[in-house]
């Protein structure tokens, strides 16, 4: 006996939205309604679009205001929908969305919860030196990223990378978490386990100035903050000669006296912590003695 397709409205928005509404699409699932976000004119747009997947396929998708989220409440009771998703869509969906889904609601969120719930996930984890993050859909509850697991996909962070390059992964392993898991949303199952929030974290959104870097600190912090935060996110920066210069990347810290010329490495033995240029080379002396080499951000 043929079972009913399942039916959905999809919030998304940014690569992580492409790719799971592509991974519900291809699974065969109905897409009643696509909520998505305009794109901000006075924002860096490297990312892909949901709009234009949306037309591509035919799917009925409009974009509204925090404020009038709750417009859409009737619609969605209207709708019935046997679940609501939500991948990387930017605002936080109040309780009477949530509970429009027959089955379930649930969200794409690009950590593994339930270590670092919250925003940018995937920047905390580099700028803390994690050496693994991953992407986890959990069910969607009033509290932010609190809900149970309903899979999980790991990925390595290599200690080169950058923000971007660890967002590739996990927008990758977001839509291998979809691919696993909805052959059973399908049927209507929904897999479970605890987020066991005591054992997580918790942090909040970033800001551009929060990339000021702070030459007291010791090398290997400052590293990871300068790789998490690379463009195309909007860099670490430092002041120099009265100028704030953006820092695309830097050198592993180095150690004066062994990687290091020795002529430079006299002329940064008589400067102060931060950022210095000698022989036309960028580099920034940090609290515990350590050097990194800068290579600057394109004007």
């Amino acid at each position: 006996m043929n079972q009913t397709p399942k039916r959905a409205v999809v919030f998304a928005y940014h690569d992580v939205g492409v790719a799971c509404l592509q991974a519900v699409i291809d699974a065969g699932m109905e897409v009643d309604l696509v909520i998505t976000h305009a794109d901000d004119p006075n924002e860096r747009i490297w990312f892909g679009s949901v709009q234009k997947l949306c037309e591509r396929h035919g799917l009925p998708y409009r974009t509204v205001q925090q404020s009038e989220l709750l417009t859409l409440v009737p619609e969605l009771k209207a709708i019935t929908p046997d679940y609501l998703f939500s991948f990387y869509y930017r605002f936080m969906l109040p309780t009477e969305l949530l509970t429009t889904a027959r089955i379930a609601a649930l969200n794409m969120h690009g950590s593994l919860l339930p270590k670092y719930r919250g925003r940018a996930p995937v920047n905390w984890a580099v700028l803390h030196g994690e050496t693994k993050t991953g992407a986890t859909l959990h069910v969607m509850e009033t509290k932010p990223d609190a809900g149970d697991i309903v899979g999980q996909e790991a990925v390595d962070i290599e200690i080169h990378e950058t923000g971007k390059e660890v967002f590739d992964k996990v927008s990758q392993a977001a839509k291998q978490v979809m691919e696993k898991v909805l052959p059973q949303l399908m049927q209507g199952n929904i897999p479970r386990r605890p987020n066991r929030l005591a054992e997580g974290s918790y942090f909040g959104g970033r800001k551009p100035e929060d990339g000021r870097i702070d030459w007291t600190k010791s090398a290997m912090p400052i590293y990871n903050l300068i790789r998490a935060v690379a463009p195309p996110y909007p860099g670490a920066f430092s002041e120099w000669n009265g100028k704030r210069l953006t820092i695309a990347k830097s050198s592993l810290p180095l150690d004066p006296s062994a990687d290091l010329p020795a002529s430079i490495a006299t002329l940064l033995a008589k400067s102060g912590l931060g950022m210095h240029l000698v022989d036309n080379r960028y580099f920034g002396l940090c609290g515990d003695g350590k050097v990194l080499e800068l290579f600057l951000a394109q004007e």
